[in-house]
C-alpha cells in the first residue's frame, strides 16, 4: 500500500488490520477506510416456529462512513479458516473478546503479510470456522450453522442461508 497516496483512515484501518484489531461491532472496513455499520436481523417464520429454517437473518446496511472513530476494538487474531485463490485470500475466525463475534476478511496475498481488501465483523454472528473464495464471493460458514456469502466487491450485500450440513439441519 502506497501510504503517501492514502487518507489517514485508510492508514489506521491497515494498521489496525496488521495488527489485527477491528472495530467493536457489526461493521465492514474497507481498505480506502470507509466503514459500513451493519445490523444483524432475524426474522421468524410464523409457520415454523422451531423447525430449520424457520429463521431468515440479514445483514443489513444501516451506515456509511469515510470519517470515523471507534470507541472500542477487538481483537481479531484467532483465524480459524483461509483459502487463496488468484492472487487473494479469504480469512475467517473469532475474536478472543467474547464468544459470538465472528470475523471474514479479503485480504491479496501479497509480500506485505495480506494487504486488506475488506474486514467484517459480527458480534452475533458467532465465530466463522470455515472459509472459500472464489472469482465473485468470499463465503463463510459460522458455528451458528449459517452460510455467509459475501460479494467481492460489495460485502455489503451480504447473503446469509441455513448450512444444510450445520447444527439445527434436519437428520
Amino acid at each position: 500500500m502506497d501510504v503517501s497516496a492514502t487518507s489517514a483512515m485508510a492508514r489506521e484501518v491497515h494498521r489496525r488490520w496488521r495488527d489485527r484489531e477491528a472495530p467493536d461491532g457489526d461493521f465492514i472496513v474497507f481498505a480506502d477506510g470507509s466503514l459500513r455499520v451493519m445490523n444483524l436481523l432475524c426474522l421468524q417464520s410464523p409457520d415454523l416456529p422451531d423447525g430449520p429454517g424457520a429463521e431468515g437473518w440479514h445483514w443489513t446496511e444501516s451506515l456509511r462512513a469515510t470519517e470515523w472513530s471507534a470507541d472500542s476494538w477487538v481483537e481479531v487474531d484467532s483465524a480459524l479458516a483461509t483459502h487463496a485463490h488468484a492472487g487473494d485470500r479469504a480469512w475467517a475466525g473469532e475474536s478472543a473478546n467474547h464468544g459470538s463475534i465472528g470475523w471474514v476478511a479479503l485480504t491479496r496475498d501479497d509480500s506485505d503479510g495480506g494487504t486488506l481488501e475488506w474486514l467484517a465483523v459480527s458480534s452475533w454472528s458467532n465465530p466463522f470456522h470455515d472459509v472459500t473464495l472464489d472469482d465473485t464471493a468470499v463465503t463463510a460458514v459460522s458455528t451458528s450453522g449459517r452460510i455467509w456469502t459475501f460479494p467481492r466487491d460489495a460485502p455489503q450485500r451480504v447473503r446469509i442461508t441455513e448450512d444444510p450440513d450445520g447444527p439445527r439441519a434436519r437428520r
